[in-house]
């Protein structure tokens, strides 16, 4: 077998055969022999003989050529050859090949990572059946473009509609699930009964809910995700049955789900349970508690099932104009309402990777133009000695492809630890709402994008020595063997790409600017409170006969003591929202004594303890705050924020002043008895909502959340508390042990911010020093090529300073040039940050100006050194050096 390789590659002629050259050596040599003696005798000199048979014979090389082409395969032969010479350049030149592959290599790993996370949240398919079909139902108001429905009016847009072929509901809970081990915390699905048929999704072990399965009289039936199954019962076939407590309610399993299932909108859910839908909420057309999901029909758009469920809304507003005053329709594809949120920095991450590739690009090409530049002398000796234009550029060709070839494996390898470690940094919590993100890596789709740019750079890389070759002046050059022109041209060349760098590097330097003063606003924001040395934690009671009043009551003042006495505890409060969480857990107000035309005063509704606004150390503006007698058996009583005062009793004194529901039925009113200064309850850069909080004792629940001033580190306390609750009771569920200061900075709001801001502004970093590198190039070979023309200015007389200026007016020009085409592209791109910025304006003057003066200084910097160089140049020296 190795005799027979090594036959078939001398047949191709990748391999020489010594002893068939040696053969054809001595035959030529016999011949020349015999013409040389014929010409001897005819009266030449040895000498003039010799050279007249070599003449005859029409070139020794040339002969010797012929005769391989006649036992090889021309063409390959070829690319070998060229594919070494290139290897053997490139190692000649060791400081360019690393800075070419290092450039390409990085701008290949970051568009190509920052692609993956596209493919994954964008391109990928929902793992439902055609789910291309399947649309979000939201309700809408002014002030709620995604607002869950309420179950009644589920039901009327389920039977009035003609546009979907099935629609379900669904709401995410966090049950407590009864172990043999204990109580823990878990996370469900809660679904209507053909919630899964709607998404195609049947199954793997059991069945899916019956028609009617989800109905209050029906049995409690729930099914497993995979997970759970594995991770709670060992993925045993045999579980279909039994049994599992949720909140005190036995479920039985009727089957699990697929491996690969999942549903983002509620997040990693362990438990499917049917929805049977009643109770006090869902009783009541005013009670939103529940999303949508329906399969349109065939040959029904998204606009025509949008337009369709808004003329349904419209008949509900009519027949219920209590409850449904407002209140549209919003329908759009699932997977918009999946990744809509994360679409706007994923796409600005994307250009800004991709623009990071352009100028690594055109950084290399003009590494190529100066090489072709500084290799004339060789191209013009090869052309002499018979090499042809496509021989010459067949070589540069091949030494792009090399490039290309090394820099790809890089990118590639360098693309896949760059995606885990951005896995790595998302936070948990998030990573759990965002399973499409699940097995990340350089799957087909990757790698054929990864392939596209390296197409596309090679394809770049050969051109642009192909076409400087090509160019009339450079031939010309090649042909005189002179500086002058070709360096002129390719001064004129490299400096135009000198600007396309500066102006890119000015976009992302603009856009980084933008995002990292949007940050720090965003940090900044006034939170109405002091959220340093604030420990949190969420708390679960299970029912077991925890249900009346008095004991939730004695349950969470019990919890509260407690947790006081630990040392380093000054202060202990409950709520069951926190603070910078979300603007939600609304409620619907209406006023005593003023005039009420339907409208829906929609405020945040807050339950608090005593302890908690001097816990947060919220400022009181009037009034008091609540008491610890300010229980169910006293009058409703209520302390709003400065927002709601301001928006509903302007230029009044909100004190004593009473509203209750929209009915104003005599148990919902509630009467003022103070005013704290607006606390942010919802996200870092949404609005400040009017909202009400309700003493805790008045009406307290079974799931809220501890807050803790501490006088020490608060993450040292978080241990403490939760031990502390949990030896009060060891069916006690804690989740969520945070400090204030770390939630709030681990946000959803913070960590999008943040990562586009450093994600972009790494790519800025990367692109200034690009551009300045690029143009220190220009400079330093516009200097080299003006180094006779320097040196008979100096001979004149010349002065120094005047050498700094002739060089720095030159780039003074590039800069200028750049700094404003980067300017007008950024305002006019900027448009494209607007989701991503808070507190700041796209044409942000100061973001603007300081980008300018960075660049501007930076370019600078890199001109000085070659004006440095050529002022320091001997002028003897520079007229000897053509």
């Amino acid at each position: 077998m190795k005799t027979m390789r090594m036959w078939l590659l001398r047949l191709a002629g990748l391999l020489p055969n010594s002893r068939r050259e040696g053969e054809f050596s001595d035959e030529i040599e016999s011949h020349l022999q015999m013409e040389i003696d014929d010409l001897v005798r005819g009266g030449m000199t040895p000498g003039e003989a010799r050279r007249q048979a070599i003449r005859n014979l029409g070139g020794m090389e040339r002969t010797k050529l012929a005769y391989r082409d006649q036992n090889s395969v021309p063409l390959l032969e070829n690319l070998v050859q060229d594919a070494r010479f290139a290897l053997r350049q490139l190692r000649k030149n060791p400081g360019f090949t690393a800075t070419a592959i290092l450039m390409l290599s990085l701008g290949m790993c970051a568009s190509i990572a920052i692609f993956a996370f596209v493919d994954a949240a964008l391109a990928k398919p929902l793992p439902y059946r055609n789910p291309q079909r399947l649309a979000a139902v939201y309700e809408k108001l002014p002030r709620c473009e995604k607002c869950n429905l309420s179950f009644l009016d589920y039901l009327d847009w389920k039977k009035l509609n003609k546009s979907f072929s099935s629609m379900d509901v669904y709401q995410g809970r966090n049950p407590i699930v009864t172990t043999s081990s204990g109580a823990e915390k878990s996370r469900a699905g809660r679904v209507s009964d053909g919630f899964f048929r709607t998404l195609g999704i049947a199954p793997i072990l059991g069945r899916n809910f019956y028609a009617g399965e989800d109905l209050p009289a029906s049995p409690r039936t729930v099914l497993l995700s995979y997970s759970a199954w594995q991770k709670r019962f060992a993925g045993r076939t045999d579980i279909l049955g039994q049994t599992v407590t949720l909140d005190g309610e036995p479920n039985t399993i009727i089957g699990v789900l697929p491996q690969d299932f999942h549903f983002a909108l509620i997040g990693p859910a362990e438990f499917w349970v049917s929805l049977h839908a009643g109770g006090s909420c869902e009783d009541r057309r005013s009670c939103h508690n529940l999303y949508g999901v329906g399969r349109l029909k065939d040959g029904v758009s998204i606009e025509s099932a949008a337009a369709n469920m808004v003329l349904i809304a419209q008949q509900l507003e009519k027949g219920y104009p209590d409850s449904n005053r407002g209140q549209g329709a919003n329908i759009m594809q699932l997977s918009e309402a999946i990744v809509g949120e994360i679409r706007p920095i994923l796409l600005v991450l994307l250009g800004g990777a991709g623009l990071l590739l352009l100028i690594a690009c055109v950084n290399i090409a003009s590494l190529l133009l100066l090489r072709s530049e500084g290799r004339r002398r060789e191209m013009a000796v090869r052309s002499a000695l018979g090499a042809s234009s496509g021989r010459l550029i067949r070589q540069f060709v091949t030494e792009g492809l090399v490039l290309v070839a090394a820099a790809s494996a890089l990118g590639l390898l360098g693309a896949h630890w760059a995606m885990q470690l951005l896995i790595g940094l998302i936070p948990e919590y998030m990573m759990a709402d965002m399973p499409y993100l699940q097995g990340l890596g350089l799957n087909l789709r990757v790698t054929a994008f990864g392939a596209a740019i390296a197409i596309l750079a090679a394809v770049l890389f050969a051109l642009t020595p192909a076409l400087r070759l090509s160019s009339p002046d450079m031939r010309e050059g090649m042909a005189e063997g002179s500086r002058g022109s070709a360096g002129n041209t390719w001064r004129r060349l490299g400096s135009k790409l000198v600007v396309v760098e500066l102006a890119t590097a000015m976009v992302l330097l603009v856009g980084a600017g933008l995002l990292g003063k949007s940050l720090y606003l965003l940090l900044k924001v006034d939170l109405g409170m002091k959220p340093d040395h604030l420990a949190t934690l969420r708390v679960a009671i299970p029912k077991n006969g925890n249900e009346k009043m008095e004991q939730r009551i004695a349950i969470a003042r019990n919890i509260v003591g407690e947790i006081a006495s630990l040392p380093g505890v000054q202060s202990v409060g409950i709520t069951d929202v926190l603070p910078v969480s979300f603007n939600g857990n609304t409620d619907w107000i209406r006023f005593v004594g003023k005039p009420y035309n339907g409208e829906h005063n929609e405020v945040n509704g807050r339950q608090v303890s005593p302890g908690y606004f001097k816990t947060i150390q919220a400022r009181l503006l009037q009034g008091r705050y609540f008491t610890e007698s300010d229980d169910a058996s006293k009058p409703k009583i209520v302390i709003i924020n400065k927002m709601l005062a301001k928006q509903y009793f302007p230029g009044e004194d909100p004190i004593g002043k009473k509203f209750g529901d929209t009915s104003l039925t005599p148990k919902s009113i509630r009467e003022v008895v103070g005013v704290i200064d607006d606390v942010r309850d919802g996200a870092l850069d949404s609005e400040i909502w009017a909202a009400e909080y309700a003493p805790f004792n008045q009406d307290p629940d079974l799931y809220f959340a501890i807050v803790v001033r501490t006088s020490q580190d608060e993450g040292s306390l978080l241990p403490a508390m939760t031990a502390t609750i949990r030896k009060i009771d060891a069916g006690f569920v804690t989740t969520d042990t945070v400090s204030m200061m770390e939630k709030i900075s681990s946000s959803p709001t913070a960590y999008i911010h943040r990562s586009s801001a450093w994600l972009v502004g790494a790519f800025a970093a990367m692109a200034l020093l690009l551009g300045v590198v690029g143009l220190y190039g220009v400079i330093a070979y516009s200097v080299s090529q003006r180094t006779r023309e320097i040196g008979v200015r100096m001979a004149l007389g010349a002065q120094p300073g005047a050498v700094y200026r002739l060089v720095l007016l030159e780039a003074g020009w590039l800069i200028g040039a750049g700094i404003v085409s980067g300017l007008l592209c950024s305002i006019a791109l900027s448009s494209l940050l607007r989701q991503l910025l808070f507190g700041v304006k796209t044409w942000d003057w100061m973001t603007l100006t300081g980008v300018a003066i960075v660049l501007g200084i930076s370019a600078l910097l890199a001109s000085y050194l070659p004006a440095r160089r050529a002022a320091a140049v001997n002028p003897l020296d520079a007229l000897r050096a053509e």
